[in-house]
């Protein structure tokens, strides 16, 4: 590289700033399921108002956006020097399964880097010091909701050690899940089902307690959708190691993994079935535990819970519910002994409920899906 210090370059407007970003986390979205857990990146190269690379990291152990991108500009044809780098997340510096992405940044010779959020791991971040060392103007702006809300999986899991958890349940105008005899097939139509396939296919692991498997019976497996990313880990809550061995989780363990976690030291299962023991807490296992087990123990990234309303109420309770997927169906039950969507808790004031953010709403088929996160933030 040339000794010559770069020419500043007028800093763009936090609307384009904005938009250059949205568009990093766009293609980033891309790799939902194949990226973790690493995070969802992607980044966008630009020139003169012109985008010359986007990239995003595809799978886990791949190349990572910010290479990506430089790589689809040279492939344009296109040198990237002094060029300005849009990434969702601060470029990273350390050798793991990748280089790091900041040499790539210095050798580009790239004028400026822009990201979203800094990198909030010990052994990655301090990117964003690296490049200004180097003579890149790197800075971290918060403009884009999107990129910001991108790396709240990742964010979580280095802060808190726990995988990133999602609750997803299908209920009735007047919040019931069920019918007092407990019946819930289907309350959801045939369109908003397939998304809960889908959801499946990009986690590492569906919880269900043993009440859901005695209902239901259910296979948890993602089935008629195009690609599944991910198979999922079929995890059934039992504190006292007590679901039937005919039932299809346990059945057809050969087949799939299924995972009982149980306070039941003695438990037995038939070969392929795996038991982790944790605590009790109340009348269940401890969820906190639980949760810690699967990610420390099979690495568990995320997990999709399924269950009905009291490990609801008490996953709630615990506060392990980071994002939720309610799908509201067009019909009233109006009958106080169906089955309501939580129960367990306690909580005599509004100020005991706990709170999500409304991501988005979207109807499908005649059904509403809503979309909530708690924030990460204070």
């Amino acid at each position: 590289m040339s000794d010559t210090p770069r020419q500043p370059i007028p800093m763009p407007d936090s609307t384009h700033v904005k938009r250059m970003l949205d568009r990093a986390a766009r293609a980033a979205m891309r790799a939902v399921g194949d990226a973790e857990p690493n995070p969802l990146v992607g980044c966008v190269l630009e020139r003169g108002g012109a985008v010359i690379g986007i990239g995003h990291h595809k799978v886990f152990g791949g190349l990572h956006a910010e290479r990506e991108a430089l790589g689809d500009c040279r492939r344009r044809g296109i040198d990237p020097r002094g060029a300005t780098m849009y990434c969702t997340l601060e470029p990273c510096c350390h050798h793991g399964k990748q280089p790091p992405c900041t040499e790539a940044v210095i050798e580009a010779g790239l004028a400026r880097v822009i990201f979203a959020r800094p990198d909030p791991a010990d052994v990655s971040r301090g990117g964003g010091a690296i490049l200004r060392n180097a003579g890149i103007d790197a800075r971290c702006v918060d403009c884009s909701p999107l990129a910001t809300y991108l790396s709240d999986p990742f964010v979580h899991h280095v802060r808190s050690g726990l995988p990133w958890v999602i609750a997803k349940w299908a209920q009735t105008i007047d919040g019931r899940i069920a019918t007092r005899t407990g019946a819930s097939q289907w309350i959801s139509g045939a369109l908003m089902r397939r998304r809960v396939h889908r959801l499946r296919a990009r986690v590492d692991a569906v919880v269900v307690g043993r009440g859901t498997v005695l209902a239901d019976d259910p296979r948890l497996t993602p089935r008629d959708i195009r690609r599944v990313r991910r198979q999922p880990a079929r995890v059934i809550l039992d504190s006292e190691g007590k679901t039937p061995h005919e039932a299809t989780l346990i059945a057809t363990s050969d087949v799939t993994p299924t995972v009982v976690i149980t306070a039941n030291p003695d438990a037995s299962f038939p070969p392929g079935v795996r038991r982790i023991t944790v605590g009790r807490a109340g009348a269940g296992v401890d969820l906190l535990a639980a949760m810690r087990a699967l990610h420390e123990e099979m690495g568990v990234a995320t997990v999709l819970v399924e269950a009905g309303p009291r490990v609801l109420g008490s996953m709630i309770e615990a506060g392990l519910i980071d994002e939720a997927f309610v799908h509201i169906a067009p019909m009233v039950l109006g009958d106080a002994e169906a089955l309501p969507a939580a129960t367990g808790r306690v909580a005599p004031s509004l100020t005991d409920a706990g709170r999500f953010g409304l991501v988005r709403a979207k109807a499908l088929g005649g059904d509403i899906e809503l979309h909530y996160r708690r924030s990460l933030e204070p």
